[in-house]
């Protein structure tokens, strides 16, 4: 997990593109850059260890060729609405990617259950059974 020392100087990494958003919008559909891109690049971050990069990196379609991950954001009008939710985005798919895998323990089927699928194996035997001709 990351702290928030970190998160803070992950957002000093990143790099950011504007353009303008698509959809309706009104007179400012075409003056305005609302839509915001972040770019991180996970290979030449200063504040990542090389075990956490490798993480991210094995992680397909996460990165793309050149090791960054890219995110975007156009749901609100503002700029800075969309580079505050854009950040979030990022740290969330970040956080997820270094969650620790919860290991399975395999489980056996209850006395119930098994008598459950019994019974309805019986049910269905029995309804082949009574679709047949009779001798």
């Amino acid at each position: 997990m990351l702290t928030e020392e970190q998160i803070q100087d992950i957002f000093k990494e990143l790099s950011y593109k504007t353009s303008r958003s698509g959809g309706k919008g009104g007179q400012n559909v075409n003056k305005v850059e609302s839509k915001v891109e972040i770019s991180f690049d996970v290979l030449n971050s200063n504040v990542l260890s090389e075990v956490v990069k490798q993480k991210i990196l094995s992680r397909p379609n996460l990165t793309d060729n050149s090791g960054c991950i890219k995110v975007i954001s156009e749901k609100h009008r503002s700029q800075l609405e969309n580079k505050e939710e854009a950040r979030r985005k990022l740290i969330q798919v970040l956080q997820l990617t270094l969650r620790p895998v919860k290991k399975r323990r395999p489980t056996k089927p209850t006395k119930a259950s098994k008598r459950k699928k019994e019974q309805s194996k019986k049910l269905h035997s029995e309804k082949k059974q009574n679709r047949r001709k009779p001798l």
